[in-house]
């Protein structure tokens, strides 16, 4: 067995970790970032919010589209309250209408009766952001069902400017969210997709972006729209041969990613709160509550992932009250488990094998949270829990498969004085961060 290290703030200094060397695919600055967000919402708006259609047909009459109420500066100070770290917007979908006036389409904000043509929801999401102190991200879908050049070479000139609008007249965005969907156009053809360029185009307008699809290149999806990761979740993947939608990596692959991936591209796991993506009176009564939402969160970001979570705006343009209450509950619950760390003043102690947790008394806690330096790469294979009254007197109370940026872990409620984390199989040494326990209400 690997000699174990443990670097976290709480325990050692961060400059011993500076001595550490990296071990396989690492993220770069931009993907940490990233999975420091943890949480942020995804919005499904357009003229599908409005037909009940969850993918238009794109020959919507653009009239169709009228929120008369709209209020983006609400969508920021619901997410913000939240807790999410900024909102995805769908700034064009598939039936090819777009919530700015595009230049390169006669299907948008422009063409409809809303505000007399004048309106533009990127600009006005774009502002309430920043007044809420939250980011922004946008999905283009590359299916375009209306624009009549889709199918032909110049449509992936025009995607490409429809970006460039997009990505330099709005600010900077955190995430560009792109889906594999590819269906025929209003000539019955579909696109030949130049992926390599769309890709190189949005990194030379915003650097920054980190790009989602089937195959990254910077996150995954997670092979669901259940909003659930395997507890095995390793953030590489092989991307080598595979394409975004039909030639992407099995869904099993996508959920867990590969072992000895090639590839840093963690995963995101989206998921609507309601059963539709886009907003639907009728299903007003499916919306999540919030201990389904808690139970998502240890699914998905206890796993070591992101949560993107879809709030569909009504037709109002509001989020609604259903949904807005569900989320601030999710808030509530969230803080009342993550509270009162109580390991705070552990003594912890690095041994052969893995971490010894010393505690001043016992405490009863049934949930414990670990952290992997993942600048470093992601190296633990397997750990168990061990705990007792003493180091001589321990049982085995869980075990489980990879860590990553965070694994949470619960278990029947126990009461112990001693716990020892045991790394059962690692690729090197593993490199943990700050560890935490918590008695969380089930």
């Amino acid at each position: 067995m690997l000699p174990f290290i443990l670097l976290a703030l709480s325990i050692s200094s961060i400059k011993n970790s500076n001595a550490q060397e990296k071990y396989g695919p690492t993220p770069t600055p931009n993907q940490l970032a990233w999975q420091e967000k943890e949480f942020y919402l995804f919005m499904h708006f357009g003229p599908n919010t409005f037909t009940n259609l969850e993918w238009g047909k794109g020959s919507e009459d653009p009239n169709v589209f009228n929120p008369t109420q709209i209020d983006c500066n609400q969508w920021a100070s619901i997410a913000k309250a939240s807790g999410a770290k900024g909102i995805i917007i769908t700034a064009k979908h598939h039936d090819g209408f777009c919530l700015w006036p595009s230049k390169f389409s006669t299907h948008t904000v422009r063409e409809s009766k809303w505000m007399n043509g004048k309106g533009d929801v990127i600009k006005m999401l774009s502002e309430a952001c920043k007044k809420a102190g939250i980011e922004m991200g946008v999905y283009i879908s590359p299916w375009d069902r209306n624009h009549p050049q889709y199918g032909t070479p110049a449509y992936n000139d025009i995607y490409i400017q429809t970006m460039k609008e997009l990505l330099t007249g709005y600010g900077k965005f955190f995430e560009l969210w792109w889906d594999g969907a590819n269906g025929e156009g209003p000539n019955g053809k579909k696109q030949v997709y130049d992926f390599k360029r769309f890709q190189d185009s949005a990194l030379s307008y915003q650097s920054q972006l980190v790009i989602f699809s089937d195959i990254g290149p910077h996150i995954r999806w997670i092979g669901n729209e259940d909003g659930i990761i395997n507890e095995t979740n390793w953030n590489l993947l092989d991307t080598v041969g595979f394409q975004r939608g039909e030639g992407a990596p099995p869904t099993d692959t996508l959920n867990r990613g590969n072992f000895n991936g090639k590839a840093w591209i963690p995963g995101e796991a989206d998921v609507s709160i309601r059963k539709g993506w886009f907003y639907h009176e009728e299903e007003d009564n499916t919306v999540k509550t919030d201990k389904q939402l808690f139970n998502l969160y240890l699914k998905n970001v206890g796993r070591g992932g992101n949560f993107l979570l879809n709030v569909p705006p009504n037709r109002k343009g509001l989020i609604s009250a259903s949904d807005s209450a569900a989320l601030m509950n999710f808030k509530k619950l969230r803080d009342a488990a993550f509270k009162n760390n109580l390991f705070k003043n552990a003594n912890f102690k690095n041994v052969t094998n893995g971490l010894e947790i010393s505690l001043a008394q016992a405490a009863t806690f049934n949930t414990i949270q670990l952290q992997e330096q993942i600048k470093f790469g992601q190296r633990v294979i397997s750990f168990e829990i061990l705990v007792g009254d003493n180091k001589s007197n321990l049982k085995k109370i869980a075990s489980s498969t990879t860590i990553g940026r965070k694994k949470i872990v619960q278990f029947p409620t126990v009461t112990a004085k001693f716990i020892q984390v045991k790394i059962t199989a690692s690729k090197a040494n593993p490199i943990l961060g700050a560890m935490a326990g918590y008695l969380i209400n089930q």
